[in-house]
């Protein structure tokens, strides 16, 4: 069997930097087993597969280690593919996914914009452990499905050096480290060595905390955020009621064939 891959680096204008993402549109669906492999092999934060059903895409998406509920760089990558290198037709592309429903990928000028729910976070006590595994403690501790950590400023943003063996002991899915930007509205960073990404260079999903977060915090729906990982990324944000809209610019890194 071959199968079609793109690499596709998302929320940038330029290869070699934001998040780079696996995408293998399919005929229809391969076993579980396999696609976990694949997504092993490929070595990547996410491999993104997707088929077409009826008017819509159904996704699901994989880490080296594990499938996940939600993926925005994938996805984003994923209409990329459909737009640039597939042509579809269609000014926005419908995703279905069974972990977290209907999203889209709407193509506006040279952005990508995604849809997708909004997640806010709840204040939390801090784990056992996660100063020391951070390096510093934040001056808030919240929670949705990842630990969401606010500090001081920009700088102990970019100071940040994980032990990652701790955070592991803690044992959390992932742990979004912000704060109120110097270049942009808000800054972040995302860690989940539990899933096998240390650092994502530039996470979608996390967005869905991080933008109602920010808009109630700073007082505005629309805002400009920076992921800054070394990669570095940088997104376009809408609050709107229950969803937030992510924009970011995707480029083509490389076209493949898997045999297997």
């Amino acid at each position: 069997m071959n199968l079609t891959i793109y690499q596709v680096d998302a929320f940038t204008k330029e290869v070699f930097k934001g998040n780079p993402a696996a995408v293998c549109p399919l005929d229809e669906w391969l076993d579980e087993a396999l696609m976990q492999r694949i997504a092993l092999e490929n070595n990547l934060a996410e491999t993104a597969f997707f088929v077409k059903s009826g008017d819509v895409y159904e996704i699901r998406w994989f880490t080296p280690l594990s499938e996940i509920d939600l993926c925005g760089h994938a996805t984003l990558a994923s209409g990329y593919v459909l737009f640039e290198i597939l042509k579809t037709e269609e000014a926005r592309v419908r995703f279905h996914s069974h972990k977290s429903g209907e999203l889209t990928v709407e193509k506006q000028g040279d952005l990508l914009v995604l849809d997708f729910p909004s997640r806010p976070v709840a204040p939390t006590a801090a784990p056992d452990g996660l100063a020391e595994a951070l390096g510093k403690a934040p001056k808030e501790v919240l929670k949705a499905r990842d630990y969401f950590l606010v500090y001081e400023n920009e700088r102990e943003i970019l100071d940040i050096q994980p032990n990652f063996s701790k955070l592991l002991e803690i044992g959390a899915h992932g742990y979004i480290v912000t704060a109120k930007g110097e270049s942009a509205d808000f800054v972040s960073r995302f860690f989940a060595p539990e899933v096998g990404v240390p650092e994502d260079p530039v996470t979608g999903s996390s967005h869905c905390n991080l933008i109602p977060f920010w808009a109630e915090r700073l007082g505005k729906t629309e805002l400009f955020a920076r992921q800054v990982s070394a990669r570095g990324g940088e997104l376009f944000c809408e609050l709107k009621a229950d969803r937030v809209k992510i924009g970011g610019n995707a480029t083509l890194y490389l076209k493949g064939e898997i045999y297997v």
